[in-house]
């Protein structure tokens, strides 16, 4: 077995020591109730763009097959890489890998404390120390439900994008679009993806009858504290039954809504012909009517119900709240007028829902694009680069590329527009200030060769991921580049998530080559462990911060102990001949303590433990540190392999005597040991040996339902 399994007797030790382990984590902290909460959006794909296309991949398949015949005069040997002596080196055509890479996308973590030597750690805050009931509040804000602030949209069958970007648009108008992220939950995927502990609210838009296996996963949902809000919905439980009054279908009538603060508002809105009835029983207190029709009968039309012992909720409305006036067929002016005057209103009472659900609904407006900053930590580098530069764009400074492209100006113009497509770039360094960013902290903090030397900074920007894409494949090695923004509109994720980028989080993409006929070249998957590990040791090498529990998530996430999402990494990379031009995007909360939780929260909650005044970190230096470590780290990989850096990366990690189902929630339970020689992870199911798993491709929850592969 390669070095990375484990012994059988340490599989004994390891499942005697499990309970014990799982103790300490549930003694260790008072947020042992909190579930894993993702800063970073987590669910549905949208296509993220891989670097390269289909056809594309396929020739670097045939080339890499052609590598692959002659393995035998290739330089490396199986003992020069690390790898067991039974095994054959994986190419990148390999199928497994190119799965791995392309759905997993990659995090990598580690630095051993022998091998690296001691960073700087010159990383002084410019922030006020925080106040030390920070961390408190921010417990308390995601403890609403413990859960990841996504939102989902169930629209029954329907797949019609237009219904979902109806209800989204509304959404995005009332809640704080930097705190949430909006997904659709299929049809098909209500009962087999993991969505139920990674949501914070369901949304259900269908009048579509409810099938009885979905109403038992809605029921499991709000019995782990989930929130439901429905509208037009078939959906009831408890103390409430749907009766049909076909005279209101599709009509305007006025509400009546009583409000939080006991007051009580009137507005026309549509309603579904549907109204609710209590059902008598002896408990009564699990039901409250919010608003009645202002008609003879009085009639429900929205309540809330309370279920379990965890704080799951549901409001159920059978007036469309959901939808603005474009979005139905209104049939005379009246009821236009009707609607439109009410319109202020009917956001008053939706934002007033999502508040008392637990969702923050103070709007933050989407910020203007910025121009790009030049900027360099190496002056020699920097005039190498600008000289570099002359010769690579048109007359007009324009570096044309499919994705973004950049215009190298001399100066800021104060007319200077800034597209998602077209970016003027700041070549002067002496104009640049930002408070967001101090060039000089990321100087002191960036000790490499190579790695992180060029770096485009900008405030606000769609995606750092972009940003490199047309000076990558040409710039001198040696001349690094790394993109790094304040601020994300449209930040990337695994598997087309979308990566929730709020100012305080350290957002960026590095530019790094590994060729292909290299230890890291043959295992281009482990290159997102050892980012992930490269975070964790930017705090964890800092003397006094050894101890803040900042951890890896296998294959791409850092994590607070192993309750809470911290931050993930995203790895494309393209083959261009013999190397492997790797775009690494991370993002990770630093200063940022709302929707969940960030590192200074941590920070705060060591100094206040252990009475110890740690300072608060910053972006700019955790970002340099980052890179730093990185770049040993390949380092350390291209010289021993995966041996050279796994026991560091095992020491940070969650999964320690952790069990993990396999193939679904109700498979065979088995222990995770470890990770093979390339990223995949390694289980011991009873009776069955140590094998390699794979995922199952959802992209909610990477250790759900892992796929044993068939050889």
């Amino acid at each position: 077995l390669p070095a990375v399994h484990l012994q059988e007797s340490a599989l004994k030790e390891l499942a005697q020591v499990a309970p014990s382990v799982k103790g300490q984590s549930g003694s260790s902290t008072q947020m042992d109730e909190v579930t894993p909460a993702a800063t970073f959006g987590t669910t549905v794909k949208s296509g993220l763009a891989v670097a390269e296309s289909a056809g594309q991949r396929e020739e670097e398949k045939s080339k890499l097959e052609k590598e692959s015949e002659h393995e035998d005069e290739s330089s490396l040997s199986d003992k020069e890489t690390g790898a067991g002596e039974h095994h054959h080196l994986h190419l990148s055509s390999c199928h497994e890998c190119l799965q791995l890479e392309n759905s997993t996308i990659e995090s990598v973590r580690f630095a051993s404390a022998e091998n690296i030597p001691e960073l700087s750690d010159d990383c002084n805050s410019k922030l006020e120390e925080k106040n030390d009931d920070c961390l408190a509040r921010g417990i308390k804000r995601v403890n609403l439900a413990g859960k990841p602030p996504n939102v989902l949209i169930y629209l029954g069958s329907e797949t019609a994008k237009a219904e979902f970007e109806q209800v989204k648009s509304v959404l995005q108008e009332c809640i704080d679009t930097d705190s949430y992220t909006i997904y659709q939950l299929h049809e098909e995927q209500v009962l087999k993806v993991p969505w139920i502990d990674n949501s914070l609210l369901l949304i259900i838009a269908t009048e579509e009858p409810i099938s009885e296996e979905n109403h038992k996963q809605f029921m499991k949902f709000l019995s782990k504290g989930g929130k439901i809000l429905a509208f037009s919905s078939s959906f009831t439980f408890d103390g409430i039954q749907i009766k049909r009054k076909n005279k209101l279908k599709k009509t305007v009538h006025e509400l009546v809504v009583s409000k939080m603060d006991s007051t009580e508002m009137k507005l026309n809105l549509v309603v579904s012909g549907c109204i609710f009835e209590e059902v008598m029983k002896e408990d009564t207190s699990k039901v409250k009517t919010l608003s009645r029709l202002n008609n003879a009968d009085k009639d429900i039309v929205i309540v809330r119900l309370t279920y379990g012992d965890s704080g799951g909720e549901a409001i159920l409305s059978q007036a469309h709240l959901e939808l603005d006036i474009n979005s139905m067929d209104v049939q005379t002016e009246e009821d236009f007028n009707l609607l439109k005057m009410s319109n202020t209103k009917r956001y008053e009472v939706l934002k007033e829902i999502l508040t008392s659900l637990g969702l923050r609904c103070e709007l933050s407006e989407i910020p203007m694009l910025t121009p790009i900053y030049l900027l360099s930590s190496d002056e020699e580098i920097h005039l190498a680069f600008l000289k570099w530069l002359e010769g690579s764009v048109d007359a007009e400074g324009l570096r044309a590329s499919s994705k973004v492209s950049l215009k190298f100006v001399s100066s800021c113009e104060s007319k200077m527009e800034v597209t998602p497509s077209l970016m003027p770039v700041i070549t002067e360094m002496g104009s640049f200030s930002s408070e967001h960013f101090s060039l000089k902290t990321y100087q002191q903090n960036l000790q490499t060769k190579k790695l992180g030397k060029i770096l485009l900074f900008t405030e606000v920007t769609p995606t750092t991921m972009n940003l490199l894409d047309g000076l990558m494949f040409e710039l001198p090695e040696e001349m690094g580049l790394i993109a790094i923004a304040a601020r994300q509109t449209q930040g990337k994720g695994r598997g087309g998530n979308v990566w929730l980028s709020p100012v305080g989080c350290a957002l960026s993409t590095l530019h790094v080559t590994i060729p292909l006929h290299s230890s890291l070249g043959q295992r281009i998957p482990f290159v997102q462990h050892l980012v992930s590990l490269a975070v964790v040791e930017s705090v964890r090498s800092i003397p006094g911060y050894e101890d803040i529990d900042l951890r890896v998530k296998w294959p791409n996430d850092i994590y607070y102990s192993d309750l809470m999402k911290l931050g993930g990494v995203l790895v494309n990379s393209t083959l261009i001949e013999t190397t492997f031009h790797v775009l690494i995007g991370f993002g990770f909360n630093v200063n940022n303590s709302n929707p969940t939780i960030c590192i200074n929260d941590l920070i705060t909650k060591f100094n206040k433990e252990e009475g110890t005044k740690l300072k608060a970190l910053t972006v700019d230096c955790l970002i340099a540190r980052t890179v730093t470590v990185l770049e040993r780290l390949i380092d350390i990989f291209q010289e021993k392999g995966p041996n050279g850096v796994l026991p560091r990366y095992y020491k940070y990690w969650v999964h320690s005597g952790k069990q993990v189902h396999l193939h679904s929630e109700e498979g065979p339970l088995a222990w995770i040991v470890g990770i093979d020689d390339y990223g995949f992870l390694q289980v011991h199911e009873e009776g069955k040996g140590v094998e390699s798993v794979h995922p199952d491709g959802n992209s909610f929850d990477m250790l759900r339902n892992l796929i044993v592969p068939k050889h």
